[in-house]
């Protein structure tokens, strides 16, 4: 073979050689793959008054700004009363969750159960019952917490959380749900969307009710707003609860008020009912309730039964739900709801969720539309006669129908006397059940604010290739450089 081609050989299996040898070194350190350590899990029961909802939230181990990406995955209603309901069998508490938890099993891998967080919150229903019995809602915490170390998971405790923190609670949930806390951008990072508004909460529960809002920044009071921090940013929310004016106590205040002396006909008319709908309601159900108890008539006996008759008067249902409300401590104070409570102008856009969707969807009313809109569905369906609900109604449940006319009154003093809204911000209100897969409610906001406390895992590095590997190809090509270099300088020298 000639000395030229000879040496033009070992040249181009140098230059094969050193470029092999820079595209290992490259790829190895360049192209490490970001492993993730997979997903963690949280458990939120969320106790009501009415009921109680167990939810199962996931996130990415690696957490966003200290807080995680969380998503509901499951959620499952236990069947029977809120949990504040068994007071006097408060192991019945916990044998109802037992048929959602064997589900909550199944949704969670079994090697991550035991570091998978459970948290049970109870709202107004114990919040009611610790001011009316304390032993008794100790009770009733205590039969949980002893269920729960039966379970594989990491059961932080049965705790009654505050007025205050179910609002603004319900507020991260709403906000989170609608992305205005983070967004994904064009390089499918997550950041904060650019000048986006916050969306305030209503929240009506069977308790308790909430509003929380960022107000204007000249009415921002640290009295009366919640610093949050979520994904390293803060926000000042005004947010407040009130006891008692949940559905469910409001309409027992209600009937408290139109039975608490002896009635001098045989029923006692209820003009939010249903023309010719009659049901008999024991003392204890209408004036058992702290919330009903000032009502309570000399002769109470929680056994004996009263007998309500629906007159379908929408005029007369509404004078009486507005004697509900103490708008008389507010007189001329422009910065005030009801009851003396101050509450800087409603601003912006609103998500009204739980009672207040499900009164709404009665009349057929959901998302959007306008105060007159509302005013008109709740007329035509409170003129209604009893007989013709079930066809009205998509879903028709006794305890729930007879009462919406009252609902949809009770609904429109709260919002536009209590809060405030008007023909201009009404509209403002979305009235809705879930955003995408993920229901409203108070727990994910829980859930967000608690992976605050749940270390993050960083993400595990994987090479394209091992150690071993690499070193290996990395001598064998360096092995081949030198020696086609060696052979090089044999082969020019002898050429000169």
């Amino acid at each position: 073979m000639p000395p030229k081609v000879t040496i033009i050989i070992a040249v181009i299996f140098l230059l094969i050689s050193l470029s092999v040898i820079i595209a290992i070194a490259y790829v190895q350190i360049h192209n490490e793959q970001a492993l993730s350590p997979g997903l963690k899990y949280g458990i939120v029961l969320d106790a009501g008054s009415s009921r109680t909802t167990v939810y199962v939230y996931q996130w990415p181990a690696e957490k966003e700004n200290n807080t995680g990406i969380v998503s509901q995955t499951f959620n499952c209603n236990v069947n029977g009363q809120g949990i504040s309901s068994y007071a006097g069998d408060p192991e019945k508490a916990a044998s109802y969750i037992d048929v959602c938890m064997k589900k909550v099993r199944e949704k969670i891998p079994v090697h991550q159960q035991n570091s998978t967080p459970a948290y049970l919150g109870a709202t107004a229903g114990m919040r009611l019952l610790r001011l009316q019995n304390d032993s008794a809602a100790y009770g009733v915490l205590s039969s949980i917490r002893n269920y729960f170390q039966t379970q594989p998971f990491d059961f932080r405790g049965a705790h009654i959380i505050t007025g205050q923190e179910e609002g603004v609670y319900g507020w991260i949930t709403a906000n989170y749900l609608m992305g205005n806390f983070l967004e994904k951008n064009i390089w499918r990072a997550w950041v904060r969307p650019h000048g986006a508004e916050t969306t305030g909460a209503l929240d009506l529960g069977g308790a308790s009710t909430q509003i929380s809002f960022i107000p204007e920044k000249s009415e921002q009071n640290p009295n009366s707003t919640v610093e949050v921090t979520l994904y390293g940013y803060q926000y000042n929310v005004y947010t407040h609860s009130f006891q008692c004016y949940g559905r469910d106590e409001a309409e027992k205040r209600l009937l408290a008020s139109i039975a608490q002396n002896p009635p001098v006909k045989l029923h006692v008319e209820n003009p939010c009912y249903p023309h010719n709908y009659m049901v008999n309601l024991t003392m204890k159900h209408t004036f058992g309730s702290l919330c009903s108890a000032p009502f309570r008539p000399a002769n109470y006996n929680p056994d004996h039964l009263i007998s309500f008759r629906g007159t379908g008067d929408p005029v007369l249902c509404r004078q009486k739900v507005a004697s509900l409300f103490n708008f008389t401590a507010c007189y001329g104070d422009k910065d005030c709801s009801f009851d003396g409570v101050h509450q800087p102008k409603v601003k912006g856009k609103f998500s009204a969720f739980s009672g207040f969707y499900y009164t709404a969807n009665a009349l057929n009313l959901t998302g959007y539309f306008s105060l007159n809109e509302f005013n008109a569905s709740m007329w035509s369906f409170c003129t209604q006669d009893w007989s013709k609900l079930p066809q009205i109604l998509l879903r028709f449940e006794e305890k729930y129908a007879r009462s919406y006319c009252f609902s949809a009154n009770y609904i429109y003093y709260l919002l536009v006397h209590g809060y405030k809204f008007d023909t201009e911000s009404w509209p403002q209100i979305h009235f809705q059940k879930e955003v995408g897969n993920s229901s409203l409610a108070w727990s994910l906001g829980y859930m967000l604010n608690l992976t605050n406390m749940i270390p993050a895992e960083s993400p595990k590095i994987q090479l394209p290739m091992s150690p071993s590997v690499f070193a290996g190809l990395l001598f064998l090509f360096t092995a081949i450089s030198v020696l086609c270099l060696i052979f090089l300088v044999i082969l020019l020298i002898r050429a000169w």
